[in-house]
């Protein structure tokens, strides 16, 4: 099977823990996006009944192209289950998102969902965090002397870029630096620190949050329940 195929695969199996009357969190991402798309499809041939609750304005777009009801978070009173991607997903379950630069919306509206899922191939699952970016959105001002500080940190800073030139703008209007970390020994540690510099908005540690993750596989969709409260 090839990635794309992987993707499909568990995209199409997160879609059947879906029921109407749920309001769904509708994550970010090339994994996600087969989600959406079954449920489009869903209630098209299925009259799937369901309010989405989108994390970035790309997903906003795929959904209110497929007829998915939208709202934002502050219009419902709850969100039944949250399905989104990941980066990579560590050996106990500790993840990194952001890199399509949506964490925060992803994170916020991951916290205030009864029931969150991750799907992913399995080329997501390492044993370790840190082998790929770890995504910290920041205010733009001050953002230069942030960047120095986690330099002067030893966390190989950069801020990402479209074209190598042009900074990216989070929908939210904020920047991104990604830290080039190679391994993550600590990640509770370096969540608590990250969250107490001034100017860093969000990061893209999602921990102790998760709990099923679907992964693709070429014998078929394999599901981990974590039975977290």
């Amino acid at each position: 099977m090839t990635q794309e195929e992987l993707k499909k695969q568990v995209g199409f199996e997160a879609a059947k823990y879906v029921q109407s009357g749920m309001n769904i969190g509708l994550g970010t991402g090339s994994t996600t996006t087969y989600m959406v798309k079954e449920l489009g499809r869903r209630i098209k041939e299925e009259n799937l009944k369901i309010t989405g609750i989108t994390t970035s304005n790309i997903t906003s777009k795929q959904a209110q192209k497929l007829s998915i009801p939208l709202k934002s978070l502050n219009e419902v009173d709850r969100v039944d289950l949250t399905i989104d991607g990941a980066d990579e997903i560590s050996d106990n379950f500790q993840g990194i998102k952001g890199g399509g630069g949506a964490l925060l919306l992803e994170k916020i509206v991951a916290r205030y969902s009864k029931k969150y899922f991750w799907i992913v191939d399995e080329s997501k699952l390492i044993k370790q965090l840190g082998s790929r970016p770890l995504p910290v959105e920041v205010v733009k001002y001050g953002s230069k002397q942030l960047y120095h500080l986690l330099k002067n940190k030893g966390y190989n800073p950069q801020f990402r870029t479209i074209n190598s030139h042009k900074k990216f703008m989070t929908d939210n209007g904020n920047y991104i630096i990604d830290l080039y970390l190679k391994v993550i020994a600590k990640p509770v540690t370096l969540a608590k620190e990250l969250d107490h510099l001034i100017g860093v908005v969000e990061h893209g540690l999602f921990l102790n949050m998760v709990d099923k993750v679907i992964v693709g596989t070429k014998n078929g969709p394999k599901t981990i329940d974590l039975f977290q409260n």
